[in-house]
């Protein structure tokens, strides 16, 4: 029994780590400072129309975590509405920014989503063989005639981007990928925490 419950243990660790979201790369300007709690961060998350309500997730546990850090974040869609900067210039769009004492923007972009296609054969490797014969033999036999099957999941790849209004620059860029989320609230949630992660372990934010 106590093999069982460590395979067990195993499947749930890996069903975990398949619907996660990590960094899968990060960038920071050599002169980037470190972000002033008092500075105003608007996270700015563009995404398909269809997926509005993903956007506004995306901004939402982002400024969260950014919150719960002590920073002064916003969200670009409860600020502005959802259609604010689509016909603007770029200079228009950043005089309404400064007007908005914004100080450094964070944009999420979903790069990529994707669907894939996976086969999983009717057979797998697991050791019954401490169980007896019969159990062993049976569980062999009916994974060996039985039919596999094919299974769909969802990919997302996104790429953050934060920027100084006043100057321009980009200070910070981060890509990462969200596999098989099992909502997208979930997967906000964890894109939020990892990025905002990795963000203080470059020396971005504040550690406490």
């Amino acid at each position: 029994m106590k093999k069982l419950g460590l395979i067990l243990s195993g499947l749930v660790i890996m069903a975990l780590a398949a619907c996660s979201t990590k960094v899968t790369s990060s960038w920071r300007a050599n002169n980037a400072q470190q972000l002033q709690k008092d500075q105003k961060i608007m996270v700015m998350a563009l995404v398909p129309q269809k997926d509005r309500a993903l956007r506004s997730q995306m901004e939402d546990f982002t400024v969260a975590e950014f919150r719960r850090k002590g920073y002064n974040a916003v969200s670009a869609l409860q600020e502005f509405g959802p259609g604010e900067f689509m016909k603007m210039g770029e200079k228009q769009a950043v005089r309404k920014l400064q007007g908005s004492d914004v100080g450094q923007v964070l944009t999420i972009v979903m790069v990529d989503k994707g669907r894939e296609k996976s086969y999983t054969p009717g057979y797998a490797y697991a050791p019954y063989g401490y169980w007896g014969f019969w159990p062993y033999y049976s569980r062999w036999y009916n994974t060996y005639y039985g039919p596999g099957y094919v299974t769909y999941s969802t990919r997302y790849q996104w790429e953050g981007n934060l920027y100084d209004l006043k100057s321009g620059q980009l200070l910070y860029s981060v890509q990462s990928q969200s596999f098989d989320p099992p909502s997208t609230a979930r997967m906000a949630v964890l894109y939020a925490q990892q990025v905002v992660k990795d963000m203080t372990k470059r020396n971005l934010l504040a550690q406490n």
